[in-house]
């Protein structure tokens, strides 16, 4: 098993508080949202490709509201779409 610090990471992030929040959002993606990782996985889990992510420069808090705000205008796209055709289905009439 892989030892991770974390000092490369608080210095990316800037403070030990917000890289737990910026790496517990990026390891519920990893995992939860089944997101690709951005690094070989090399049999680590979630937690521990997010701190190396983070590390490398390739995730921060700033990357990961830009993803969530894509992420949610994507799904009210979906909800959208599904409503409208919906609607039409209901209003087209029926020739029984």
């Amino acid at each position: 098993m892989a030892r991770v610090t974390v000092q490369d990471a608080v210095e990316k992030i800037g403070n030990r508080f917000d890289l737990v929040i910026v790496a517990a959002r990026r390891a519920r993606q990893l995992q939860v949202e089944n997101k690709s990782p951005l690094i070989p996985e090399e049999n680590d889990k979630e937690t521990v490709i997010a701190l190396r992510e983070i590390e490398d420069g390739l995730v921060n808090k700033q990357i990961l509201d830009v993803a969530d705000f894509q992420t949610r205008q994507d799904e009210e796209a979906e909800v959208r779409a599904t409503l409208h055709e919906s609607i039409l289905l209901e209003n087209t009439p029926s020739y029984e």
